[in-house]
């Protein structure tokens, strides 16, 4: 996901999750990155900050992986 200038980001801290538009099911569906969200410290929510809000298909949440698992989210 590319940085946007309007994305606020909580201050030494990375975000714990990713947010994806998901169009369609299955293999044929299709992810586009759309934002990122941070657990909140007291782990009852999360602050979410989106780049894009989908008119049609589904947002889904997703853990962000380390590096050395390997592969694309």
């Amino acid at each position: 996901m590319a940085k946007s200038a309007n994305q606020p980001k909580l201050p030494g801290r990375k975000p714990t999750h990713r947010l994806y538009c998901v169009v369609g099911v299955g293999d044929a569906a299709s992810w586009t990155p759309i934002g990122a969200a941070w657990d909140h410290k007291d782990g009852q929510g999360f602050s979410l900050a989106c780049d894009a809000v989908p008119l049609q298909g589904r947002i889904v949440m997703r853990a962000v992986r380390e590096a050395a698992e390997g592969g694309q989210q």
